[in-house]
């Protein structure tokens, strides 16, 4: 899998190149807004590593960019922890978001899941994670070991947020395309909503519900389905 990896930082990029070349990445290095969009248009990269402070072109141009011609997964990694900057990006298009200083599991964790991505993984009919399988096809639920499932019942609405996320294996789901895609644009202030429809899945789908390991929470963000590594 080829990764171009964007940031004008000399010494995360030679980390980055020596942490993914390791883990057999073939890795791609641009020092700059406009190096990386070149890169981008050239290389045809699997995932595209982006810093937002970048001079020149930043981040936030870089990604709307390639949005205009891509739908390449792109992975930003920033030392801007504010959450205004993390929705922006998210909203212009990015896929994912980490903070920096960053653990090195969490990146490639990240990384693989947006690898999966694009080599198919959307288009899988049947998701499986815990004894829970769902069946995207048949728009079916159901939890057991293969052979011996229980459908679980869902209503139309936990299905559609359901389908939402697991559509999106490993990226951050803001709140704002949930109850976009859901309830409509009028009601992006809602919030309550989602969270009442997110408990009612975990109780019917988590292990321990008040502790979950699949269907996540990014406080002040959004949602994430964190499928098994």
């Amino acid at each position: 899998m080829k990764i171009i990896v964007a940031d004008d930082d000399r010494q995360i990029l030679g980390a980055l190149r020596i942490i993914l070349t390791a883990r057999g990445y073939d890795v791609v290095l641009a020092r700059d807004g406009k190096e990386a969009l070149d890169k981008v248009v050239n290389d045809h990269p699997d995932v595209v590593v982006l810093d937002l402070g970048m001079p020149g072109l930043d981040g936030l141009a870089v990604i709307q960019a390639i949005r205009g011609w891509s739908t390449v997964p792109i992975l930003v990694i920033s030392g801007r922890g504010d959450s205004a900057d993390k929705v922006e990006a998210l909203d212009l298009g990015a896929d994912d978001y980490v903070t920096k200083p960053f653990a090195t599991d969490e990146l490639l964790a990240r990384i693989r899941a947006l690898g999966r991505r694009t080599s198919g993984g959307e288009d899988t009919p049947v998701v499986r994670f815990g004894d829970v399988m769902v069946d995207l096809g048949a728009r079916r639920v159901a939890r057991g070991t293969p052979g011996a499932e229980a459908s679980v019942r869902l209503t139309p609405t936990e299905w559609q947020l359901l389908e939402l996320l697991v559509r999106n294996p490993g990226r951050l789901v803001t709140r704002d395309t949930i109850l976009t895609e859901i309830w409509g644009p009028n009601h992006t202030a809602d919030t309550g909503y989602l969270r009442l429809y997110l408990s009612q899945l975990r109780k019917k789908l988590e292990p321990e519900p008040s502790a979950p390991r699949y269907l996540l929470t990014e406080a002040g963000m959004g949602y994430r389905f964190a499928p098994e590594q």
